[in-house]
């Protein structure tokens, strides 16, 4: 009986010693491990087209009088907006225009430098529309205007794109099986292979100019930290 009682005691302590040796181990591997990671950068871009414009012309007349260049501006409004009709503005956009802006040359003249006239009136004709493709199609044919008589002072367009919102969580998602492909690159190089994420950024986002007018580059870069093991 005490003979058996020692087998027992005895297969005791090797099933104790044979964990206890388990969790050393497993306690080495994971001090070993803790400090394994890889840090890794996930790119993701994506060309959108704007959906939104505005289309700013802008008109100056100057003189010494106000009221006839008051009456000059107000029919070269008119001109750019039975142009813009024309071209099917109508069913594409909204017109709009600006207050007069009056400079008195006088008040900002110096010494004996007299300005030639004594006053400049400007305004602006503002476009704004969703088609963004159609109003980069009607500005090509902006020259059109000075067959009618009118010379803009100046012209351009602000494209944007104001779905961003609705586009993070996709391009989020593209920019972290990027960042995962590049950690298991870089895992399989070494000999090991990625564990789970230690340290994640939300991503830095920006909006460029595409390649054309009316295209934007959407482009977010995260940054993660993988932990890796054997």
């Amino acid at each position: 009986m005490e003979k058996y009682e020692k087998i027992i005691v005895a297969g005791i302590v090797a099933v104790g010693l044979l964990m206890l040796g388990l969790c050393i181990k497993a306690g080495i591997d994971n001090f070993t491990n803790k400090d394994r990671r890889v840090t890794v950068k996930g790119l993701a871009e994506k060309v959108v087209e704007a959906d939104k414009v505005v289309w700013t012309m802008s008109l100056q007349e100057s003189g010494n009088e106000l009221q006839p260049l008051f009456g000059q501006i107000d029919n070269k409004v008119k001109i750019i907006k039975k142009f813009l009709m024309e071209k099917g503005l109508n069913d594409k956009g909204a017109f709009q225009q600006s207050t007069f802006n009056v400079t008195d040359n006088l008040a900002n003249a110096w010494g004996d430098n007299k300005p030639r006239y004594n006053y400049s009136v400007s305004r602006s004709v503002i476009v704004t529309s969703k088609d963004t493709k159609f109003i980069n199609e009607l500005r090509s044919k902006v020259d059109e205007l000075v067959e009618r008589n009118v010379i803009l002072d100046s012209d351009y367009a602000e494209y944007e794109y104001t779905q961003f919102q609705q586009l993070k969580p996709e391009m989020m998602a593209d920019a972290i099986t990027a960042a995962e492909k590049t950690a298991k690159q870089f895992a399989e190089n070494s000999h090991s292979k990625i564990n789970k994420i230690v340290e994640a950024g939300q991503g830095e986002f920006s909006i460029d100019d595409g390649d054309l007018p009316y295209e934007k580059k959407v482009r977010v870069v995260s940054t993660i930290t993988y932990s890796l093991k054997d």
